[in-house]
């Protein structure tokens, strides 16, 4: 049986944890361990995709976007605990893993509440013929995180598909290209007879989004790799700073074609560049405070707000 009380994590063992350490205020790591970061994260990025794109989504397929996201998320750590203690040599749990076994009880409720709740808004807009290619952002974001966190799900389609991929390209960069497409999903049955010229606008966006979701996963991975001591170098330093100046450089060429795009654009890089800063602070917090801050890095287009609301005043006038 596993536990109540999680071990001592890795990475106050490792030797640079002499140092003082930033614990994080409880609210940031609340929001990580409740597993509210990646709905949040893909909300946000919705929205901001749509906004780039000049379409309007409604609110109810930004909500079944975050239901669906946060109930597969909720259930994939409960498989990956149980996993855990199946074979703790090949599944190292995390403080967030230890979280959702201690309340799975209350976690799987609320979790199949959500999906429930999804599911009966997703069937009642299925009644409209131009909204049924909704139902498609559920099979993205499940293909996500059954790619991220599936390591208990060791069978099935999705399962042989992220075998097949990951023997072409790594698996960071298979599920940041779903989890990109799975944001955009929204937007383009909202762009109607426009779908096609909104996709092409929308590439670059999408594919940098794609590239930050990447750096995320890249970037946590290496994080926990090291503290575990299995490796010394991250690289995620270098990684950051050469995604931030792809994107800025993408954001200036784009500002000579559409100004909201290229806005979108530095917000990408700015994400880009906290990751690498984040990396260079790594040994001074805790590892859920930093695993927590490395989804907040990306949610850089809500820095946009003001910007959409003088925008909106100034049309009114």
């Amino acid at each position: 049986m596993i536990p109540l009380n999680p071990p001592a994590p890795q990475s106050l063992l490792h030797p640079f944890a002499r140092c003082t350490v930033w614990r994080g205020p409880a609210v940031l790591k609340l929001w990580h361990l409740t597993s509210l970061d990646a709905p949040t994260v893909a909300v946000v990025w919705a929205c901001a995709f749509a906004w780039a794109a000049r379409v309007r989504v409604a609110p109810a397929m930004l909500a079944v976007l975050a239901l669906v996201v946060w109930a597969i998320y909720v259930f994939d750590r409960l498989l990956d605990a149980r996993a855990g203690r199946d074979d703790p040599g090949r599944h190292i749990l995390q403080e967030r893993h230890w979280f959702h076994w201690r309340h799975r009880r209350a976690m799987s409720a609320l979790a199949g509440a959500a999906a429930i709740v999804a599911g009966c808004m997703v069937e009642q807009r299925l009644a409209m013929p131009a909204l049924r290619r909704d139902s498609l952002m559920g099979l993205a974001t499940l293909a996500y995180f059954s790619g991220v966190h599936g390591r208990g799900l060791r069978s099935g389609w999705i399962a042989r598909v992220m075998h097949w991929l990951g023997r072409v390209v790594s698996r960071e960069v298979v599920v940041g290209v779903i989890f990109s497409a799975g944001c955009m999903l929204p937007v383009l049955p909202s762009a109607g007879s426009g779908v096609v010229h909104i996709a092409l606008r929308m590439a670059a966006p999408a594919l940098t989004f794609a590239g930050l979701a990447w750096l995320n996963l890249a970037a946590i991975g290496r994080w926990e790799a090291w503290a575990a001591g299995s490796l010394r170098d991250t690289g995620v330093a270098r990684l950051g700073l050469r995604m931030a100046r792809i994107c800025a450089l993408c954001g200036l060429a784009a500002a000579i074609v559409d100004l909201r795009v290229a806005m979108l654009l530095a917000a990408a890089a700015l994400s880009a560049l906290m990751l690498a800063g984040l990396d260079a602070r790594r040994e001074r917090m805790d590892a859920v405070t930093l695993r927590a801050a490395a989804d907040l890095m990306l949610l850089t287009p809500v820095l946009l707000t003001p910007i959409v609301l003088a925008m909106a005043l100034d049309s009114l006038r």
